[in-house]
């Protein structure tokens, strides 16, 4: 019996690390850029919220503020992220990413059920707003935001960490916009509730935004397959491979953005040679799914396992006595 585990794979692979340091050196400054913009902006905003008895203005300053708290985390998280693996952290921080998106994604929902309550009471009850302030305020946060968006979009959004910093400002962006609307009704209409209206349609974008990024960090946590990839078919497909006769233990998982990972325990025929198929099956899942980290346990398949039927359950199977998940073998692919 043999067992052959890919170690250069799970160091990373050579060139690729070096590039991702210079791309996480690039999205640093964007984000900075970002960051400073929208610091500026937003005390500028709650001053002119407050002056106008404006909610709408003074929801997008609190979500501002949730801007500059997720901003301040996805920078926190990149230099975490960036530390070497070592001590019992065996893969590094690199999952502080995926807190800091959920953490943005928990800050978007928690901040929009207060909102709706505020904006709610004020649809019952309208005060007066001063639509001319919230208009030019909110024109100014529409500007401020395009660029902010624009700067975080020229960062690597392919990182869940990055793309939660990303859905604030997306979020604050199309806020404003409604709160521009909303000014404009106010000053030439005197209708206050297009106030209130407004935040209402900003904490439904805020809802959708954080719903999104707590659904996608907690598929991360509970170790789920990554998005699009379907462990059962990536199964059937390893197994039909030349001289594979069985898989199972097959694990599908993502260490973080960008970054997934699946061990497996594959049986090979009598004498056949493990570290062949080990290389043959590396080389399928990084050319189809991309995963090039890998760990495979290569064993021989034990004379009586080639006397079974494939559809026949193996209850007798001495080389792995608890074995996670579906057995794949090759034939009809019944697990």
């Amino acid at each position: 019996m043999s067992s052959t585990h890919d170690h250069d794979q799970e160091h990373g692979g050579g060139h690729g690390g070096h590039a991702h340091g210079v791309s996480a050196d690039a999205d640093r400054r964007w984000l900075t850029v970002a960051l400073v913009m929208i610091a500026v902006f937003m005390a500028a905003e709650v001053v002119v919220g407050v002056m106008a008895n404006s909610l709408a203005l003074i929801s997008d300053a609190a979500h501002m503020l949730t801007d500059v708290a997720s901003i301040v985390l996805a920078l926190i998280a990149m230099r975490l992220a960036a530390r070497p693996a070592k001590g019992s952290y065996t893969y590094g921080l690199k999952r502080v990413e995926i807190l800091s998106a959920q953490a943005n994604g928990l800050t978007l929902l928690l901040l929009s059920v207060w909102l709706a309550y505020e904006a709610i009471h004020r649809l019952i009850s309208p005060p007066e707003v001063t639509g001319g302030l919230v208009l030019a305020t909110a024109l100014v946060g529409v500007a401020v935001n395009v660029v902010a968006a624009w700067a975080i979009s020229k960062a690597n959004r392919t990182s869940l960490n990055v793309e939660g910093a990303y859905q604030h400002i997306l979020t604050d962006l199309f806020g404003f916009i409604a709160t521009a609307i909303a000014g404009a009704v106010v000053l030439f209409t005197g209708f206050a509730r297009a106030d209130a209206i407004a935040s209402l349609l900003v904490v439904a974008l805020m809802l959708k935004a954080g719903y999104g990024l707590v659904r996608d960090s907690g598929r991360i946590f509970l170790e789920a397959a990554p998005a699009g990839i379907d462990p059962d078919a990536l199964g059937d497909l390893l197994v039909d491979q030349k001289g594979v006769v069985e898989l199972h233990d097959l694990h599908v998982w993502t260490i973080t953005s960008r970054q997934s990972a699946l061990s497996a325990h594959v049986l090979v025929e009598p004498g056949g040679d493990c570290h062949a198929v080990r290389r043959d099956l590396e080389q399928l899942l990084a050319a189809g799914p991309g995963i090039t980290h890998t760990t495979l346990q290569v064993d021989h398949a034990p004379e009586q396992l080639l006397t079974l039927h494939p559809t026949e359950p193996d209850t007798d199977r001495a080389h792995c006595d608890d074995a996670h998940g579906p057995v794949h073998r090759p034939g009809p692919h019944a697990h």
